[in-house]
């Protein structure tokens, strides 16, 4: 969001938007699958070393209107430009959607970083606005053959619909298990479908607990909360103290944030929405899940959270916080670089990031194991691409300890090692506060019909928060609509 899905998200993502929106006009994001795309940013041209993906792109509507006559050798996503550092038709092709975050600039001198190794040449596609049209786009390309694109950046959920339909390449014996234990377990998780995996991840993001420390401090508080309880008695008490507005702010809205934040819920009361070791079986319909909902319900019930929260997204919510109207609020990494930043409208509104905690997220009682979830980007390799070998290089060069520094403080890396780094954690100090939470991130559940799991989740979620459906009756109704889902996948 997934999921910037800035990917679940900004998974995920659905955070590029709210990254530094003008003040007083909050970003509506919309639910995955859902969202309508801004066409084709004007930004870049040929000269610059990006093409963009044409409009004149086939969308899978006409796509299966012509029935796939005559469209083998199409490139629905576009063509790649020669740009200022050249192309040729021999160049490998890495492709990503516009608002993957900030960094296509810093993408691009990466690549050209790569060319001068002499181990193979690649271009940059730039893709639509949004990553919701890029994946339709991309599936349409991969329909008809694959089209020309050999690497893609993708959200972390992503990875089971695009195995599942052998269009991306089982990087198993490539990426080995030791390999794999250099970077974020939950990044790797998601990479994961049917035991095999299918990439490496390239950017990392997780919910965390942000909190004003100046205002727990003075109602006597020496750190954060660790428990939901204890989140609202040291809100309500702040409140109090402050006179500030709201105890707590998070994702509510029916919309992708709204599932993270859902399933934060009940993964902190020791629920699951599917059983980790069979993830065909739905086990949603379980105690711990109806006292994580039942929690999340409590915030608005008890008068922590306000009832506009179940309207609120990543914007919503940043506003509220960074406004001095907020004790607490659940949110990703990205946040805190906008403390204080006289370039944002929070600077503005005399939020400094040193009255600004950041925590993992609390946990229910009797829980030990806090838990997030994960969001990013990860790197796909096409399938049917014939240079696989010319293609893993490009991925490791890009994913390695080198590139993955440069992209700091823009993207969180997924290599442990530079959680340890002090010019990293100097760039981009909320890895340092929030590093519990993203070493404790998990994926959504994977499912090539993820989208319509998603769907149900965040009606029902979404339903309790409100107050219209009881804890118990939304999980019973999940129980039952993600087996269906997952049985017509099979």
């Amino acid at each position: 969001m997934g999921a910037k899905p800035i990917s679940a998200g900004r998974s995920s993502r659905f955070v590029p938007e709210a990254l530094v929106p003008a003040f007083g006009q909050p970003v509506r994001m919309l639910r995955w699958g859902r969202r309508k795309g801004k066409g084709v940013s004007g930004k870049h041209s040929v000269a610059d070393g990006v093409a963009p993906f044409g409009e004149s792109a086939l969308s899978r509507r006409d796509f299966l209107k012509l029935g796939g006559a005559g469209l083998a050798g199409a490139a629905l996503l576009g063509t790649t430009g020669c740009g200022g550092w050249g192309r040729s038709s021999n160049d490998l092709v890495f492709a990503s959607w516009h608002d993957v975050g900030v960094t296509h600039g810093v993408t691009q001198q990466l690549l050209k970083q790569f060319n001068k190794q002499g181990k193979g040449r690649a271009s940059f596609r730039e893709g639509p606005q949004q990553d919701g049209e890029y994946l339709e786009k991309l599936k349409t390309e991969f329909q008809v053959g694959g089209g020309r694109i050999d690497v893609t950046v993708a959200d972390t959920i992503w990875t089971a619909e695009l195995a599942e339909g052998g269009w991306i390449a089982d990087v198993s014996n490539r990426f080995s298990g030791g390999e794999r234990s250099r970077f974020l377990d939950g990044s790797v998780q998601s990479l994961l479908y049917r035991g095999s995996i299918y990439g490496v991840p390239w950017g990392a993001d997780a919910g965390m607990l942000y909190y004003r420390k100046d205002l727990l401090e003075k109602s006597g508080f020496s750190g954060p909360p660790k428990t939901w309880e204890e989140l609202e008695e040291m809100a309500g008490k702040a409140v109090r103290d402050s006179g500030t507005r709201f105890g707590f702010v998070f994702q509510g809205a029916d919309y992708e944030g709204g599932v993270c934040n859902g399933l934060e819920f009940i993964w902190s009361h020791g629920g699951e929405v599917v059983d980790p070791e069979a993830p065909d079986r739905v086990i949603v319909g379980s105690p711990e899940a109806v006292a994580g909902l039942a929690a999340e319900r409590s915030m608005v019930s008890n008068g922590i959270a306000p009832q506009a929260v179940a309207n609120y997204d990543e914007t919503h919510a940043q506003t509220t916080f960074l406004a001095g109207d907020a004790v607490f609020c659940r949110n990703w990494p990205y946040m805190y670089a906008l403390a204080g930043n006289p370039e944002t409208y929070a600077g503005r509104l005399g939020i400094k990031s040193e009255q600004v905690g950041v925590s993992a997220l609390p946990v229910g009682n009797g829980q030990r194991q806090t838990a997030s979830c994960i969001g990013g980007q990860n790197l796909l390799i096409n399938a049917s691409s014939e240079r696989q070998d010319e293609i893993w290089d490009l991925v490791r060069f890009l994913t390695d300890e080198k590139r993955q520094k440069r992209r700091v403080p823009d993207n969180a890396p997924t290599l442990k090692s530079l959680y340890e780094d002090r010019r990293v954690l100097e760039a981009m100090p909320v890895l340092s506060l929030g590093k519990e939470a993203l070493e404790n991130a998990r994926p959504r559940p994977s499912s090539p019909r993820y989208w319509e799991m998603s769907d149900a989740m965040s009606r029902q979620f979404n339903s309790v928060l409100t107050g219209a459906t009881p804890p118990e009756e939304a999980v019973e109704t999940l129980q039952s609509e993600l087996q269906q889902v997952i049985e017509r996948g099979e």
